[in-house]
């Protein structure tokens, strides 16, 4: 283990997404839910989440990103309460927010791979306002 997010084939696959996207990973920060990898990889559970929650409020008021990109089902309930990625996806929520496939979701399914690049482009023209 690394102790850092998004590591593996989900990580190589971000690192894709990303510059397919046009973006510039030095100038992302990247950070997850959750603070430690769950047994087997499984979905974090509440409680989980709940323990390391602060720390990502914490992590968001020290970087102050103009915008999130939340990955995933997981980071959209963690920080909006908001679950459904299939409605979620593409939509910028509270002018702050935008929510897209987590990169395993992906790797599930490569026919995903389109609009989460289309995703991620987006956040070139979003974070320019």
């Amino acid at each position: 283990m690394t102790g850092k997010p998004f590591v593996g084939r989900a990580g190589r696959l971000l690192d894709a997404a990303i510059e397919l996207a046009g973006l510039v990973k030095s100038e992302i920060y990247i950070t997850s839910v959750i603070k430690c990898r769950p047994p087997e990889n499984r979905k974090p559970k509440k409680k989980e989440i709940a323990l390391c929650i602060h720390y990502l409020k914490a992590q968001m008021n020290i970087v102050r990103p103009e915008i999130i990109c939340l990955m995933g089902n997981t980071a959209a309930q963690a920080v909006l309460g908001m679950q459904g990625i299939t409605k979620l996806r593409g939509k910028m929520l509270h002018n702050r927010f935008l929510v897209t496939y987590h990169p395993a979701a992906v790797l599930r399914n490569r026919n995903l791979m389109e609009e989460f690049v289309s995703d991620l482009k987006r956040l070139n023209t979003l974070g320019d306002h």
